[in-house]
């Protein structure tokens, strides 16, 4: 554990100290959930004239994911709890995770194995502080959350190693691949470059006021090594500072929540317009040195009737340096619907459909033109740019008390930017099971 790092754990560590009065009398001392999900997709032939290193391959065969997680928690204080996330991978995406800025599969890493392989995911501590000398509401037993009481305005710190978007950019309906939606840029904003490994977890420190309808919060975590990297920086010399603030309210008595988020980083990145110079390949790799990328994201949720609700994000980032840990994405939007089957007598079922819309920066089409490659994307040439368009629609029906079955069809239209590629019409099917 390096020793930045080792003095924010302290730090939190430390905070009992500061814990408000809470009944622990009913809080569980620990709890032990799991998960298992298999995805499997596939996709028929389309037109592709030409196939570069991150091309979305016109012809492959069926593609699977599995992962079973472990999910232990321990209460540690008043307030404070322990939480470790042991699991095992194995499998692949579509074309090794490759070929589209909005990837079809939120289970597909952007590392793969034929091997079943374990990693510690998730490694976090968390301290709940009461604001105020109230009862809250009460905290239902669940993965990554011990049953207990929980004060209504309260501060939370987090310090560990979780995803940046296990607290940030949330949504009730399109932010789990394992219960909703499957795109990347559905199920996350798009262009909201977040803090990652290759597996989408960071190391890092958060903090969240909660008090009435509102809700800020404010986090500080580590990037790659390198962009898209195995490796994290843990000292902390490449970083990203996030800020999110959110609102609850009520429109005709049925819920919803607006977020608006923002994010800099701060590593060693290269500018897509250096990197092409004149006589040599195009690649950002060559020209790094240290700078900033910048961004936001607009994120809103609204029930609609007691079984359907909405939701919609836009998100942008500056666009001039190339995507160093989610995806090639400078600006996004989605939108959608998720319906629960009560409607035809079938309340454990749910029907989501929703639409994306992904572009590139004006430098990054010039780099991409020229045979540059990001993280996801890049067919060796962009004779004809287009943004990506991507429609998604799943249907997720429970088997048994913890047991699900997913059906996910989705069309990617202009797949990696590329108009003289595509459409890609991808089938999938997902099983979930959970305790």
């Amino acid at each position: 554990m390096t020793r930045p790092f080792r003095h924010l754990l302290l730090a939190a560590l430390a905070l009992p100290a500061l814990a408000a009065r809470a009944g622990d009398g009913m809080a569980d001392p620990w709890n032990l959930h799991g998960q298992f999900t298999v995805v499997a997709q596939r996709h028929g032939r389309f037109t592709s004239p030409y196939e570069g290193p991150n091309s979305l391959k016109a012809v492959e065969g069926l593609k699977t994911t599995m992962d079973a997680t472990a999910f232990v928690g321990l209460r540690l204080w008043t307030g404070a709890e322990l939480y470790l996330n042991p699991e095992f991978d194995r499998g692949f995406g579509l074309s090794d995770t490759l070929g589209v800025a909005g990837f079809p599969s939120g289970e597909a890493y952007k590392v793969g194995h034929h091997s079943a392989y374990g990693r510690l995911q998730r490694a976090f501590a968390r301290q709940v502080i009461a604001l105020a000398a109230d009862e809250g509401e009460a905290q239902a037993d669940a993965a990554n959350q011990l049953a207990g009481p929980r004060p209504a305005d309260r501060l939370t710190v987090t310090v560990g190693k979780f995803s940046v978007v296990d607290l940030f950019d949330t949504n009730r309906y399109a932010h789990d691949p394992r219960a909703d939606f499957l795109n990347w840029s559905v199920i996350d904003a798009g262009a909201f470059d977040y803090a990652a490994d290759s597996w989408g977890y960071s190391l890092g420190a958060a903090a969240e006021w909660s008090q009435g309808d509102w809700t800020g919060r404010v986090g500080f975590f580590a990037l790659s090594r390198e962009p898209n990297g195995t490796r994290l920086d843990r000292s902390f010399g490449q970083h990203q500072a996030v800020g999110e603030l959110e609102h609850g309210h009520e429109i005709a008595g049925h819920p919803g929540k607006l977020r608006l988020l923002a994010f800099s980083s701060r590593a060693r990145m290269g500018r897509y317009d250096e990197a092409l110079e004149p006589g040599l390949p195009a690649d950002t790799a060559r020209v790094r040195r240290r700078a900033g990328k910048q961004g936001f994201a607009v994120n809103a949720e609204q029930e609609l009737a007691a079984d359907l609700g909405a939701f919609l994000r836009y998100s942008r980032n500056d666009g001039r340096t190339e995507a160093f840990d989610f995806t090639d994405i400078h600006r996004a939007l989605s939108l959608g619907l998720s319906l629960r089957g009560a409607a035809w007598s079938q309340p454990g079922h749910t029907l989501g459909l929703a639409l994306a819309s992904n572009s590139l920066s004006a430098p990054a089409r010039r780099y991409f033109a020229a045979g540059g490659l990001g993280i996801l994307v890049g067919d060796g040439r962009l004779d004809r740019y287009a943004g990506e368009q991507i429609a998604e629609a799943y249907y997720a029906m429970d088997i048994a008390p913890g047991l699900g079955a997913t059906l996910d069809l989705q069309r990617l239209r202009n797949p990696g930017y590329n108009a003289d590629r595509g459409p890609a019409i991808v089938v999938g099917a997902r099983l979930h099971a959970e305790f």
